[in-house]
């Protein structure tokens, strides 16, 4: 049985996916993230839904829920990034 099969997605959860995060000064993610999963912390530079770029310092194993667009590869030094999306 899948619980999610006659689910309505909603903004607050649960994400249907996690998608691995190649940072890019120039491209946007594929679909946006309504959030984070961050294996190995440092310093995230995103592009929110917004369009406002922040640079965020993480922790290991953080989730940041937040709209992200873009990761950006200048000033982004955290690893095993993932983007949250309802696909």
């Amino acid at each position: 049985m899948n619980p999610f099969e006659n689910r309505i997605q909603a903004l607050s959860g649960p994400a249907s996916d996690a998608l691995p995060v190649i940072p890019d000064d120039a491209a946007d993610l594929p679909h946006v993230a309504i959030g984070l999963y961050v294996e190995t912390g440092g310093t995230v530079s995103i592009q929110t839904v917004t369009g406002a770029t922040r640079s965020i310092a993480v922790a290991d194993f953080s989730v940041m829920p937040i709209g992200v667009r873009r990761v950006n590869a200048t000033g982004t030094s955290a690893s095993g990034i993932h983007a949250l999306v309802l696909a």
